[in-house]
């Protein structure tokens, strides 16, 4: 099987707040930070979540002091909030804008 052929997608949203409710239970919110979509099949292996995983933690898509998109996620030490796999997951955000980012494994850009 070749490795090339599945991909690890992510969506990737700046957001003011975000949260996530299973079974209308509240398991997980943040404030500013990042929402990641993340889609995993059959095949991706841990190449690819070393490679997402530095991609997403060193773009640059925070404001610095001077209002420019200079900062990552890591300058700012945001806590991480997770949601569960395979639930019905509700997730609400407030976007960010105009920061959503589509990411493709399989072509490493």
């Amino acid at each position: 099987m070749n490795p090339h052929h599945f991909a690890m997608r992510v969506v990737i949203q700046r957001v003011l707040e975000a949260s996530v409710t299973v079974e209308g239970n509240l398991i997980s919110q943040i404030g500013p930070g990042l929402l990641v979509l993340l889609g995993i099949e059959d095949g991706d292996g841990s190449e690819d979540i070393s490679w997402l995983s530095s991609k997403i933690a060193k773009m640059r898509i925070f404001s610095d002091t001077e209002g420019k998109m200079n900062l990552s996620v890591m300058d700012l030490g945001k806590p991480i909030g997770r949601g569960v796999f395979g639930a019905d997951m509700k997730i609400s955000l407030v976007n960010d804008g105009p920061v959503t980012i589509l990411i493709d494994s399989r072509h490493r850009e």
